[in-house]
């Protein structure tokens, strides 16, 4: 059985439209799903440390998904965890003036969605650091909140899911 574990960015909820049609998906091929409330925490770091304590006792295959600060709190999490794949939607990588606060990649099948019309975290942040890492990356006709992209996602989710579960 796989485990797929939500984070929602800085602004959203762990339920929002995004994340309830991804988990109907990973659901639909027979994983478990569920997803953090990170509401009220705006530091990162104390984002980090909640999804590694909600996650510490999950002995199924673990992937992680996170969307914007989301995305920045899966990928910081991933390896203590031992999650066996990470998937990012404008992950809020290599924010001016945080830089330095970008996780180091995880060891581990890493896949990117951005929109190229992001206003919040520039598409080049995160073709830089799929470059590091040499991650799959998708380069999608929207923008931020990807909302309107939800059936690509989904579809890109369930390529992903497929290929690291077999």
């Amino acid at each position: 059985m796989t485990m797929v574990i939500f984070s929602h960015g800085q602004e959203s909820g762990p339920w929002g439209t995004k994340i309830r049609a991804m988990a109907e998906t990973v659901r639909g091929m027979g994983c478990t799903a569920d997803s953090i409330d990170y509401q009220g925490i705006a530091d990162p770091t104390e984002r980090v440390r909640k999804l590694q304590r909600e996650c510490a006792d999950i002995r199924e295959k673990l992937v992680l998904v996170g969307s914007s600060m989301g995305g920045h709190v899966a990928t910081a999490a991933a390896e203590p965890l031992g999650a066996v794949g990470l998937f990012v939607l404008a992950p809020a990588y290599y924010m001016e003036g945080y830089e330095e606060l970008t996780p180091v990649a995880p060891r581990i099948p890493i896949c990117i969605v951005h929109g190229w019309h992001d206003r919040i975290v520039p598409v080049e942040n995160s073709i830089r650091f799929a470059r590091t890492c040499s991650a799959t990356l998708h380069l999608v006709d929207g923008d931020h909140r990807l909302t309107q992209n939800i059936n690509e996602i989904n579809e890109y989710l369930a390529q992903f899911i497929r290929i690291i579960t077999d």
